[in-house]
């Protein structure tokens, strides 16, 4: 065996979650993704979806893509840069730049690129990047890339970002980085607080909306727009991979830094363009998120339905006050058992156990759609009340 094979053979957790039954991933679904999905032929209610909006299988969403497809082909089969723009490219990014409020939007192919490109991109040697602990691993990921000094400051903390924030030069670039809903836990930051931080420090302000576009704001929008920050923010990201039922990803910023962003960002320069189909699917959910109001106001009602749910029940459920609901477990074995028994029960969620989080902040995540009924959520509380007593979580 070479050196890098015996070296990862010692890589066994994998194995012995597979050993012992209760390996939660890579669950193939055959069906479409919806609030009801079909697992070994067996139908399961999806509560580990991210597409908040519920429009993944809306036949319009459908509609739309496979129009492009027939007028544009599968693919662009090259980057933006070179021969991969298309128009119906430049029409998704002008409606978005309206739809966010800012003057330019660029697309990148995946939400995890924009983080990977522009974090990494727009600070220099000298500046500096402070970002929350519990940043998405893209941002992460971008920070790390980045040559800029990089400052952590404490989940949510609006005092440990201050004190970082003074620890800086005051002449050079100071980019502050933050989640709109984190989406581990699904708590809210604290916009309003970092803006006004940044106007003190004279700091520029990049949030990641991917958990919070078609939850928050008008239209679905945000909250960046929900707290009334879209002037103070400079740089807003969003994917197109949840709420907007397709793949890919933007930011919406200032035409000068997207004039920089596309000669310099490598994520969005070296990498094929989004496909048609993805395209034309995120521009139809645009329309259908502000035409159809009630589709968000639904998603609350039977969020906040949830919420009173799991507290009754005497679930952790932490800070949120979101679609996404962590249910805490803290130990990893524990919540990969209550998955796979969840599973058994007809109830689809996700396990998040360290790296992800903390190995003591190990959870399930439920997450909501604006297509599910008071009828699937009141019978996935009652399966997770049945598997949490059983493995002791609550009494």
């Amino acid at each position: 065996m070479k050196l890098l094979q015996a070296k990862l053979n010692k890589y066994q957790e994998p194995q012995k979650a597979k050993a012992a039954g209760i390996y939660p991933y890579f669950r193939a679904i055959s069906s479409e993704q919806d609030s009801e999905v079909i697992i070994n032929g067996k139908k399961v209610l999806m509560f580990g979806s991210n597409c908040y909006s519920g429009l993944v299988n809306d036949p319009r969403i459908k509609e739309a893509a496979i129009e492009a497809i027939k007028k544009y082909g599968t693919g662009c089969a090259g980057s933006p840069f070179l021969n991969g723009t298309l128009d119906l490219h430049k029409q998704l990014e002008r409606r978005l730049a309206e739809y966010i409020g800012k003057e330019d939007v660029m697309i990148y192919s995946t939400g995890f690129g924009v983080n990977l490109g522009v974090v990494s991109t727009l600070t220099g040697r000298e500046d500096y990047i402070l970002w929350d602990e519990q940043d998405h691993a893209s941002i992460i990921e971008g920070r790390r890339l980045s040559f800029s000094q990089s400052l952590k400051y404490k989940h949510n903390d609006m005092e440990s970002l201050e004190k970082q924030l003074q620890k800086c030069e005051p002449d050079k670039v100071k980019l502050i980085v933050t989640d709109g809903v984190f989406s581990m836990e699904g708590d809210v930051a604290n916009i309003p607080e970092i803006c006004r931080l940044a106007k003190k420090y004279n700091a520029a302000v990049m949030v990641d909306e991917a958990h919070s576009i078609g939850v928050f704001g008008e239209g679905g929008r945000g909250t960046v727009n929900h707290f009334g920050c879209t002037d103070d923010v400079d740089l807003v990201m969003g994917t197109f991979s949840k709420s907007f039922a397709s793949l890919g990803g933007f930011i919406a910023t200032d035409k000068e830094i997207t004039n920089f962003l596309r000669h310099h960002s490598r994520s969005y320069i070296f990498t094929a363009s989004i496909t048609p189909a993805s395209t034309a699917a995120a521009l139809k959910a645009i329309d259908i998120m502000i035409e159809e109001p009630e589709r968000q106001q639904h998603l609350w009602d039977i969020t906040n339905y949830a919420l009173e749910g799991f507290r009754n029940m005497g679930c952790e459920i932490g800070n949120t006050s979101t679609p996404i609901i962590p249910l805490f477990i803290r130990d990893n074995y524990k919540t990969f058992a209550i998955t796979h028994d969840l599973l058994e029960e007809g109830i689809f969620v996700n396990p998040v156990v360290s790296p992800a989080v903390a190995p003591q902040d190990t959870l399930i995540r439920f997450s909501l759609m604006a297509t599910h009924t008071k009828e699937q959520v009141t019978r996935a509380l009652e399966a997770v009340e049945k598997v949490f007593r059983k493995h002791g979580v609550i009494k």
